[in-house]
């Protein structure tokens, strides 16, 4: 006898199919966490900076009342000085040497000889007291009227210009701008002079050709070079 044929197992029934899990909750549950977590920092440093300034408020209110002093003093200094300067002194020269004319601060005193047959005018200025000529002093002011020749006084700044000592630049005083006759100078910054124990004094030098001469006027330091600009070149005259 042939084997009985076993009979085929029925395949087994298939479940329902189960719907593909969503990531959405877990992103959703990322960002809630770091929004939570920004929120938790934000704040701490809100609270702990109400605190700071709870805790340190009197010495804040101090500390701003006193820059504020401190600021107001300032002002006030920089009005009384410039207040102090005026109504302004001035100076005019012999006409035989072309009645040179400016302003200068009337707290600053001026020492000025004008005997001199080689140079006509040699003066210095300098706030409150002149000062010994041969101390070292940076004077505020110098003011030479020379008989060397304007390009003899200008060829002796050459070396300076050329190391990148002194700037050279071309000058006339706003005064004598359109005045007949009147000749183009130059102006040095740098440094222009040195002390009597041959240290460079920075500052400004505007030199010109007044007549058959050259005046040389000029500040030996930029602590007095908003004078210099603003009060004593401003009101510079000569004929020329």
């Amino acid at each position: 006898m042939n084997p009985q044929t076993p009979y085929a197992q029925p395949p087994a029934p298939m479940g329902p199919m189960l719907p593909r899990q969503s990531k959405k909750p877990l992103m959703f549950a990322i960002v809630f966490g770091l929004l939570f977590v920004a929120a938790a920092v934000f704040g701490y440093w809100a609270f702990s900076g109400r605190q700071d300034y709870k805790n340190n408020s009197d010495k804040k209110v101090a500390d701003a009342v006193a820059a504020a002093e401190k600021s107001q003093a300032a002002q006030l200094q920089t009005q009384f000085t410039q207040q102090s300067k005026q109504p302004y002194k001035t100076y005019t020269g012999s006409a035989t040497y072309g009645s040179i004319n400016f302003n200068y601060p009337k707290n600053w005193s001026a020492y000025v000889d004008e005997t001199g047959s080689g140079q006509p005018i040699e003066g210095y200025f300098y706030p409150n007291q002149v000062p010994g000529i041969n101390g070292g002093t940076a004077f505020a002011l110098r003011v030479e009227l020379v008989n060397t020749d304007y390009s003899s006084v200008i060829s002796n700044f050459q070396g300076k210009v050329q190391q990148g000592q002194v700037r050279a630049s071309a000058y006339t005083p706003p005064k004598m701008n359109g005045v007949a006759n009147t000749q183009i100078g130059t102006r040095f910054d740098g440094a222009i002079s040195q002390d009597s124990q041959g240290n460079n004094q920075n500052g400004s030098m505007v030199v010109l050709k007044v007549r058959d001469k050259t005046l040389q006027i000029y500040t030996e330091s930029n602590d007095y070079l908003s004078d210099f600009n603003n009060t004593i070149l401003a009101s510079l005259s000569y004929k020329p």
